[in-house]
């Protein structure tokens, strides 16, 4: 199987790397970060599997399309759009600068590379797109607006792709993780309930995608409270959302 990751330098992107590191699988590591993806891509040669690595910034839009021309040379059975960035979880006004750079990486990037791979795709009438948005697109809390925001145009793009691509048997998936530990998470300072180590939520993200599933959000209890709340009358989650916020100190 020919699967391509983005973001495969660090964090989710590496351990989803490593994860699918089998003499079965050739892998496409895309990551603006050489020193690392080529670490990362060495780590999955000695599991087995045919790597190769692209070194690129996700945020470069015209380089992104010549990358995804590039891709459609061979067949795509399975594309992981994983790359992301966070501002962090502050107060005050979002400086514009900030709030276009992760819809930038966030959002747009992922057009940017897919505008030509699509085409590819209902052409071979098969493969996957997976996207690796948030449990934050479900509910935006007041320190993480612009991080949310992005998200939750991740999930409307996908559903859009999903109604699309689904006559040509193309699969579309969104993976909507709660907090996982990871290079991101690790910069909040504040608790992070339901918390999951790095391998627990791999395994909870490969077994959804080798399911099909085409949403799916997680940890179960985590995105239930989310989705109850997004029930209650506008005064009560206004009280909800700003007890939230005095705990994290926000």
């Amino acid at each position: 199987m020919r699967i391509i990751i983005t973001g495969a330098s660090s964090g989710l992107g590496e351990a989803l790397a490593l994860h699918y590191a089998t003499s079965h699988n050739q892998l496409v590591l895309i990551a603006r970060r050489e020193d690392r993806l080529n670490s990362v891509a060495d780590k999955c040669r000695s599991k087995g599997a045919e790597v190769e690595t692209i070194t690129a910034d996700v945020n470069d839009f015209e380089r992104m399309g010549e990358i995804g021309i590039g891709l459609c040379e061979k067949p795509i059975d399975r594309i992981i759009l994983n790359a992301g960035v966070s501002v962090g979880h502050g107060g005050g006004v979002t400086p514009f600068e900030d709030f276009y750079r992760v819809f930038q990486t966030n959002f747009l990037s992922l057009h940017a590379l897919l505008e030509p791979i699509i085409p590819k795709l209902i052409e071979q009438k098969s493969g996957e797109i997976v996207f690796i948005s948030s449990l934050a697109s479900l509910l935006t809390m007041p320190t993480s607006i612009a991080y949310s925001s992005s998200k939750r145009a991740v999930n409307a793009y996908a559903e859009g792709l999903h109604y699309q691509l689904k006559p040509y048997e193309i699969t579309v998936m969104t993976i909507m993780p709660g907090f996982i530990d990871s290079e991101m998470t690790r910069k909040n300072r504040f608790k992070m309930p339901f918390l999951m180590n790095t391998e627990s939520g791999i395994e909870r993200i490969t077994d959804a995608i080798e399911r099909k599933k085409i949403r799916y959000a997680f940890p179960f209890r985590f995105a239930l409270m989310i989705h109850i709340v997004s029930l209650f009358p506008q005064p009560l989650r206004d009280k909800i959302v700003n007890f939230i916020n005095f705990k994290k100190g926000a």
